[in-house]
């Protein structure tokens, strides 16, 4: 009898602990979120860009581009620049001089190389490590032909559509019966 009494003693004591522990993690406090590298950190929209691609010295055709940043929110507050006309500045500075982007061989193309090359040509613009990450919103290439097409109004013209799946001729369906 005292081994069940004992028993029931010892199942009770288990029970309040595990109710009391789970009820104080439960409440507990949350982690400030002053603590967290994202609330550090602030959106910059990027403007659209329109950088002409120039081929055996004409236009070939328009890189268009927006580039947003996450910039240090601490570090921003002694900037009295305008930010947004001067990361435009610097990525049109990049991207015209730089053949970061060959329309010619788009395969080739590297966004992480290209995100991490506009990120070290601002930082050293603004002189520290200003921005945190890069984020590519569009990037888009028109041909000098499409523009001038455009402008014209002229329709777009379509080409025949390429089938990407064909399927297995359907068996013959039997001739319907004659009523």
């Amino acid at each position: 009898m005292i081994k069940l009494v004992l028993t029931g003693v010892w199942v009770c004591a288990i029970t309040l602990a595990s109710v009391y522990f789970s009820v104080y993690l439960a409440t507990a406090p949350a982690p400030a979120a002053t603590d967290s590298k994202q609330s550090a950190l602030e959106l910059v929209k990027g403007e659209t860009i329109t950088v002409p691609i120039i081929g055996n010295g004409a236009i070939t055709g328009y890189f268009l581009g927006r580039v947003s940043f996450m910039m240090n929110k601490d570090m921003l507050k002694g900037v009295t620049l305008p930010l947004s006309e001067m990361t435009t500045d610097e990525l049109f500075s990049l991207l015209v001089g730089n053949k970061m982007v060959d329309i010619a061989h788009i395969k080739s193309f590297d966004p992480k190389a290209f995100r991490e090359e506009i990120k070290k040509g601002i930082n050293e613009r603004l002189g520290g490590e200003y921005v945190a990450d890069v984020m590519l919103e569009q990037l888009d290439y028109l041909s000098k032909e499409e523009v001038k097409e455009s402008s014209a109004g002229q329709p777009k013209k379509v080409g025949k559509p390429v089938k990407i799946v064909e399927t297995a001729p359907a068996a013959e369906a039997p001739a319907p019966a004659a009523h």
